[in-house]
């Protein structure tokens, strides 16, 4: 899952990306609305995290109703400060998905994203299942026919990801966007290196990751 955050505090900025990267979500941070509207246009978010006052061209709530009018469809869950009920009903209507007044609880924070990312997704923190493989999201398990298999954390976003956009092929680009958070210490063969890993651990009984040569990857 890729999420932004958009914060001016740099440190509080830059905790959330450091907590969130311990949960396997993969963060980009955004410091002003000008740099939040760019980001956004040019990248494929899951979620986005967004503080009410904001330096740039566009506060919290106008940023949501630029987004809403060009049809982005990520959940936005807004941090701020701002704790009065009309304060919270205004960013409510201007589009918001949920609210969380500042100082916060980062396991909230972390419950709040779940009950979010359900939304456009069904059963988002249930097992997927897909012929004789149970991936259990929350859990961070992994079953074939049964039995355990153990991942990296890596191989386990990379699965899951495959799985979440089950019939869909998917561009190395993408996994690469949404999987690994340093894309600039990456290998030009690493997303193979680990579609390799993946297939010789599920064995050759289950649905296979195919590779669609010139497309990307899928999983059926």
């Amino acid at each position: 899952m890729k999420i932004l955050v958009v914060e001016d505090e740099e440190k509080l900025a830059n905790s959330l990306q450091r907590g969130l990267s311990s949960e396997s979500y993969i963060v980009d941070i955004a410091l002003d609305s000008d740099q939040a509207f760019y980001l956004v246009e040019t990248t494929e978010y899951d979620l986005v995290l967004l503080d009410w006052m904001i330096p740039g061209k566009f506060d919290g709530p106008e940023l949501i109703s630029k987004w809403k009018a060009s049809q982005k469809s990520f959940p936005i869950l807004m941090l701020t400060a701002k704790g009065t009920i009309g304060d919270k009903v205004k960013g409510l209507d201007a589009g918001a998905d949920d609210y969380l007044s500042k100082p916060f609880s980062f396991d909230e924070l972390l419950a709040r994203m779940r009950a979010l990312l359900r939304r456009p997704r069904e059963k988002t923190d249930k097992p997927m299942e897909l012929s004789n493989l149970v991936l259990d999201p929350l859990a961070k398990t992994l079953e074939v026919e049964g039995k355990t298999v153990h991942v990296t954390a890596k191989e386990f976003v990379l699965l899951e990801y495959l799985m979440r956009h089950r019939g869909e092929v998917i561009s190395k680009d993408r996994l690469l966007n949404h999987v690994w958070d340093d894309q600039s210490r990456v290998q030009p063969n690493t997303v193979e290196t680990f579609i390799a890993h993946l297939r010789r651990k599920l064995g050759s009984k289950q649905s296979s990751i195919e590779t669609v040569r010139g497309y990307g990857y899928v999983i059926r």
